[in-house]
């Protein structure tokens, strides 16, 4: 072969190259051209919703370009996500997903996508708190009360949830996972009921979402005894965390993510992932996240990459350990 042959075959690939880095930069530079849909796997009116909107109208409004959520709830999120996945990496289907996003694969056999491979990471959109709680008129006091209990009577006493493998009921099935006890699990349909027979006395522990346990704290109904992050929580600054009241290395929150289908152009996923930290830091949005029991975060693509991964990997140990099925 003549040797001018490889060096003119390296400059025609050069020259392509180079004419597709020009195109993605110039086609990302117009984007968005049009609008942009925000699929939330939820019911409209639930956490994961009011946060995707108030995320949404903040990238509308910056982007010049509407963004608009649409619901496809229902299956723990795995028909809105699959939706996701099979959309165009064009930037203009994006997606709300939430903890579920997590325990799913190890809930489910067949899932119609790769949690990991099938999507593209943009930012983590925010981080909540959990809180162990008992009932108001409970003898347990601390969490270390609870467990002197639990190892004393063990199946004994009983905790809800509100679901099989549900981020409440892994979080419970973390406390007994670190402090070495046995509770028997009771799982219900919604939080709702589970709250009033908490309240009543027919189960004896919960883990809530701060939000929707902070009315019934408040007015005493209900005893917070932890919370399950690593720092308290601002609504509850009374309250220790879990690790605090002696539950070594315990450490478990609810968060939320924006992502993409997966291959979406990295000036995209950069273009979303810098506005995004820019709406989450305006007070009308924090205002909204507080009210929800969410801390703003608008983390890097590669820092919701890696959280994603970990949360998945948690969720499939505690899943495996305590024998979780889906329903």
């Amino acid at each position: 072969m003549h040797p001018t042959v490889p060096r003119a075959a390296a400059r025609i690939a050069a020259a392509f190259a180079l004419a597709c880095c020009t195109l993605s930069s110039h086609a990302a530079d117009k984007y968005p051209s049009k609008p942009i849909k925000m699929i939330v796997p939820h019911s409209p009116g639930s956490t994961a919703d009011m946060v995707a909107r108030t995320v949404a109208e903040g990238l509308g409004n910056r982007m010049g370009q509407p963004v608009y959520v649409e619901n496809n709830a229902g299956a723990a999120g795995i028909p809105g996500t699959r939706q996701l996945t099979t959309a165009a990496p064009d930037g203009y289907t994006i997606a709300i997903v939430s903890s579920n996003h997590a325990t799913n694969p190890g809930l489910y056999k067949h899932l119609p996508y790769d949690s990991i491979k099938d999507i593209t990471p943009i930012s983590i959109i925010g981080t909540s708190p959990m809180v162990m709680v008992v009932s108001g008129d409970s003898s347990y006091k601390t969490a270390q009360d609870l467990v002197a209990a639990a190892k004393a009577k063990p199946g004994g006493i009983s905790f809800g949830s509100s679901g099989k493998g549900t981020i409440l009921h892994l979080a419970a099935e973390m406390f007994l996972d670190k402090t070495g006890v046995k509770m028997l699990h009771v799982p219900y349909r919604g939080v709702n009921t589970m709250m009033t027979d908490l309240m009543g006395g027919q189960i004896q522990m919960a883990f809530l979402g701060i939000p929707s346990a902070l009315p019934q704290i408040k007015a005493g109904k209900l005893v917070a005894l932890g919370i399950t992050t690593t720092h308290r929580a601002e609504s509850l600054p009374n309250v220790p965390t879990l690790a605090e009241a002696g539950v070594k290395d315990y450490n478990y929150e609810a968060w939320v993510a924006l992502i993409g289908p997966a291959g979406l152009p990295p000036a995209v996923t950069e273009r979303l992932q810098g506005e995004v930290g820019k709406v989450l830091a305006t007070p009308s949005a924090r205002e909204v996240f507080s009210a929800q029991g969410f801390v703003p975060v608008g983390s890097t693509p590669a820092v919701a990459s890696q959280a994603i991964k970990s949360e998945i990997s948690k969720s499939l140990v505690l899943i495996k350990r305590a024998s979780i099925s889906a329903e």
